[in-house]
């Protein structure tokens, strides 16, 4: 049995998440639940007063129980709370059409090649001529035109025209972006023209988080200014201060291929780098055993800590890790016996009631779970073994003086190295469960770049934090003394950054070097349901307990649910060898369909032009991934496709699969000169058909779908007069990817499923 009594405040961490995670899955139809909640609160007191008046200790557990499902409605609740599109001012409650709004931009800018991307939040709108309040978060995109400044925190807009609700994934297995965007509280998105917005005011939402994220840039132009290289300079930007604008995708792609991404964000490995080299310093002042000095040190490690999350622009991942290490800091200031999983779940808990969806968060998963294993398991993966004994067993007194150093040289540096590696190994063992859910895979090398990369990072934020502030003192001093002076003591923070950028260079290419030698330790397109991932958690749950207990029970509830979870597999693999579907895609500008047979694919770009890597990545890979597809090729055109074809008219392409039939049309349908039945007709490029053509060449029954190469006016006025004919229409670009389920042929005919 679990001693709930030293983890008291697990126990209520856990309620409120239960709660919050309940509300994620199911709570969109819940009623309103502030009254339920007031009162279990109110019977909970009640039975707590008439208990304390009992002689005897009274209804303990039933009061535990109570405060534990008063929690539980208390997560709900905060969760329901936290949900802005339930209140009727939200712009998702709002009717008519919006013609103008006013909106504050409320979060970083990311420069991408084409677009600025921000979000604004909206405090008032105009509806049929009249201004009323408003509110909702809108992700906006800005074309980099000339002449278009970079969105800035705190500008207030002016935009006409309305914003659309944010889209469901348009083709198989893609990133849910709707539903990241709802848990940030943002509902809608809109691409603003520069003529379509006006700068109007400044007015930030918060001035301490302007002024942060201002100092953040201007330590940003320190590293611009003195880090040369351009791939060095954006790694050391990101390092130190979170800002990633810069990184390329080669450099992204190879440290997550190495496991080594959580380098370049700011949050937990620099805060705690700080943390340490805080509670170092400070150890070696004396006087170190009175409450002053706890004291004097808790309010120096808040100060720091503080202070860089501040000129790190406050942003969420710092925050989170700021929030974090305050409460160890204070645990250790209070005095009191404290055990980690406490502090950590006091810190986890005052996090949710701020912001119930941060449960939701991958990074505030990933930073607890991370932190909570290693508190549990570094120390005991550390215990294996011990190469200080083992090193000093082989010391004899006849050996020279250097090879009795040698030896403890040799156990010291050793006995580093393993400690690195525990603590590698205690960081995975909760978190890789998240990585194959979130991302797909998992780096069998994060071993070997995190010994090297992550202690030579390590000593790179100290390096790059001193070139700031040794750069701040240079300023400063050019404000007291003459131009001449000043121009000689530039030399120290040049030196600085000369070993800064060493450094950067050599983790950067030791990384790189990892991926080059080790291309298949990556293993890559793991599909794991939700499900799987909780049979997962459990699974590692369960084998712990067992570890600690030495109770073979737990060891057979390890097998059981590893047998859920290989049956999940099991279930999903026969589930899709017979499954059969044929997809066209939605790819901006582009005729893209997919035939899919079990976990064959032939992927083929109708329009002759090869995908893009981006377009792969993005649009077609989820897919894959999802299906956990082995084989899978890719056509540029219907040349060398195993699907057997015919052009009835020069513009026109038919195509069979598994008994059905489609056509392609990219034109006129002139040169038909019979009539060709077909299931399903693709119209590309804004083929100029009638519906009475259609009806005439392929049949009044065929299914019309527009694809991503057709313009937004040309679907809008095709597919009113297709409708009005009596057609069935899809539009790919506005309701995503057409998928049809051929059926066993009936007969001569061939039927179809349809699937949106």
């Amino acid at each position: 049995m679990i001693q709930w009594a030293p983890y008291a405040f697990v126990r209520l961490f856990l309620a409120l998440a239960a709660g919050v995670l309940a509300y994620l899955y199911f709570g969109a139809e819940l009623p309103e639940l502030r009254g339920l909640l007031v009162s279990i609160v109110l019977l909970f007191i009640g039975l707590q007063t008439w208990a304390s008046r009992q002689p005897s200790s009274g209804p303990t557990d039933a009061a535990g129980l109570l405060a534990m499902c008063a929690l539980f409605v208390a997560g709900l609740t905060l969760t329901q709370q936290a949900t802005e599109k339930r209140q009727p001012e939200h712009l998702s409650q709002l009717k008519g059409s919006v013609e103008f709004y006013r909106a504050v931009v409320d979060d970083y800018t990311v420069v991408r090649p084409a677009t600025y991307a921000t979000t604004v939040r909206v405090s008032a709108v105009r509806i049929a001529g009249q201004w009323r309040a408003a509110l909702g978060g809108i992700r906006v995109s800005v074309p980099r035109d000339s002449g278009v400044t970079v969105p800035r925190y705190g500008d207030v807009w002016l935009v006409r025209g309305g914003p659309a609700p944010a889209k469901a994934p348009l083709n198989p297995g893609e990133f849910d972006y709707r539903r990241y965007l709802g848990y940030h509280q943002v509902y809608h998105q809109q691409f603003i023209h520069a003529d379509q917005y006006q700068l109007i005011a400044f007015q930030p939402p918060s001035y301490l988080k302007a002024v942060s994220m201002r100092a953040a840039r201007v330590l940003d132009g320190v590293f611009r200014q003195y880090v040369r290289e351009k791939r060095e300079y954006a790694l050391a930007s990101a390092l130190v201060l979170g800002i990633k604008d810069d990184v390329d995708q080669d450099t992204k792609q190879a440290y997550a291929s190495t496991g080594t991404t959580h380098i370049m964000a700011v949050s937990g490995l620099q805060v705690g780098l700080l943390f340490g080299a805080v509670t170092w310093l400070l150890g070696l002042l004396p006087g170190q055993r009175g409450p002053l000095f706890r004291l004097i040190t808790a309010g120096l490690g808040l100060g720091v800590i503080w202070s860089y999350a501040f000129l790190t622009g406050l942003s969420a991942s710092v925050l989170r890790a700021a929030v974090m290490f305050s409460f160890v800091i204070l645990a250790r200031a209070s005095g009191r016996q404290s055990n980690m999983y406490n502090t950590l779940a006091v810190a986890a808990f005052c996090l949710l009631c701020y912001d119930p969806y941060l449960l939701a968060d991958v990074g505030f998963q990933l930073s607890f779970l991370a932190v909570l294993s290693i508190v549990y398991l570094q120390s005991r993966i550390a215990a294996w073994l011990d190469f200080k004994d083992k090193a000093a067993a082989r010391i004899r007194p006849w050996q020279p003086r250097a090879v009795q150093q040698f030896w403890r040289v040799g156990g010291w540096l050793a006995d580093w190295i393993w400690q690195a590696m525990a603590l590698s190994l205690a960081a995975q063992v909760a978190t890789f469960p998240l990585g194959l859910f979130y991302f797909h895979q998992f780096p069998l090398s994060f071993l070997a770049s995190n010994l090297v990369a992550v202690p030579i990072s390590s000593l790179a934020v100290y390096v790059g934090l001193a070139l700031l502030v040794v750069k701040g003192v240079v300023a400063v001093s050019g404000m007291l003394l003459p131009a001449t002076v000043v121009s000689a003591l530039d030399w120290l923070p040049r030196g600085i950054a000369w070993l800064f950028e060493t450094m950067i260079w050599l983790f950067n290419e030791y990384i790189f070097w990892i991926g080059r030698t080790m291309p298949g330790a990556l293993i890559q397109n793991v599909h794991v349901t939700p499900l799987q991932a909780w049979l997962i958690f459990a699974m590692i749950l369960a084998g712990l307990v067992f570890l600690a207990v030495k109770r073979l029970p737990w060891l057979g509830v390890a097998c059981a649910l590893m047998a859920g979870f290989a049956g999940t597999r099991v279930w999903a693999a026969c589930a899709l060898t017979s499954d059969e579907e044929l997809i066209i895609y939605s790819i901006p500008r582009r005729s893209v369909c997919g035939f899919w047979q079990g976990a064959t694919a032939h992927i083929i770009t109708i329009d002759s032009l090869p995908l893009s890597e981006t377009e792969r990545t993005y649009r077609i890979v989820p897919g894959i991934i999802q299906r956990e597809a082995r084989r899978v090729t890719y056509h540029t055109g219907w040349n060398q496709a195993p699907m057997p074809t015919a052009q009835p008219a020069p513009q026109v392409t038919v195509a069979v699969w598994r008994g059905l039939s489609l056509a392609f049309v990219s034109g006129r349908l002139d040169g038909a000169q019979q009539p060709t039945p077909v299931q399903v007709v693709v119209l590309r490029r804004n083929a100029w058909v009638t519906p009475g053509e259609l009806a005439q060449v392929f049949g009044s029954g065929a299914r019309v779908v527009f694809d991503s190469s057709c313009k937004s006016w040309y679907v809008a006025r095709q597919d009113s007069l297709l409708q009005a004919a009596g057609f069935q229409t899809h539009d790919v670009t506005s309701k995503g990817a057409f998928i049809i389920r051929p059926r066993p042929l009936v007969g001569s005919v061939g039927v179809l499923a349809e699937t949106e």
